[in-house]
């Protein structure tokens, strides 16, 4: 089976932040997993940047990928989240795993409104933000998620990975999540970051057991 990773950098919905973009790429790749970062729309509203990244997964697949995985930081992360989650009858742009560092799951809390604001608008109804919100999205057909945060975060708070997790959870789909207790936002690979700097040997290994394909030990 052919896997191809897609790596979204976070960066609000206003930049891409480079360091969660080509680095991530070379560690999955030096782990002999297929990736690329896919830059989607910036400063614009939703559903652009998710169908922008449909048709990335459309391309890909195009190309021969059996099999899509996500890696998302921050908004990166909201964005992987809404593409594995929103229903989509198209089997093509369908994601088989995802993985989030620090992701925004909720347009429903006050934290971190500028990605919400430039998104979603200053004045989206409560609909809207629902609809967008990860956890309101899981169903039981959802495919795995890897979860990881720290506790210290003070732009996106790990009430976010907490809220996904519990869905995820109460809907039975596997997961796995890591709060690490110290780091800031916006780590990346995290490392010489103490505890969180192991997230990508957890993650190594999760991603191996999702596919069943065999991944070079590291982090």
């Amino acid at each position: 089976m052919s896997l191809h990773v897609i790596v979204l950098p976070g960066g609000g919905y206003a930049v891409h932040a480079a360091h969660e973009a080509e680095p991530i790429v070379d560690w999955l790749e030096g782990l002999g997993v297929e990736a690329s970062v896919f830059r989607y729309p910036l400063n614009t509203r939703h559903p652009a940047p998710l169908v922008a990244l449909q048709s990335e997964i459309r391309r890909q697949r195009a190309k021969g990928a059996d099999s899509i995985g996500i890696v998302g930081f921050s908004a990166g992360g909201h964005l992987a989240g809404l593409a594995a989650l929103t229903p989509n009858t198209d089997e093509q742009a369908s994601v088989q795993f995802a993985v989030l560092g620090y992701a925004i799951t909720s347009m429903e809390t006050e934290t971190y409104r500028p990605a919400q604001d430039i998104l979603l608008g200053e004045d989206a109804s409560p609909e809207s933000r629902r609809s967008t919100s990860l956890d309101a999205l899981v169903t039981p057909s959802a495919p795995p998620f890897f979860l990881w945060h720290t506790a210290e975060d003070p732009y996106v708070p790990p009430e976010h990975t907490y809220r996904l997790a519990t869905a995820l959870a109460a809907h039975k789909v596997p997961h796995t999540v890591h709060v690490f207790p110290h780091g800031p936002h916006s780590l990346g690979l995290a490392r010489e970051a103490g505890a969180a700097s192991t997230w990508t040997r957890f993650a190594a290994s999760w991603i191996r057991e999702q596919t069943g394909t065999p991944t070079r030990h590291g982090a």
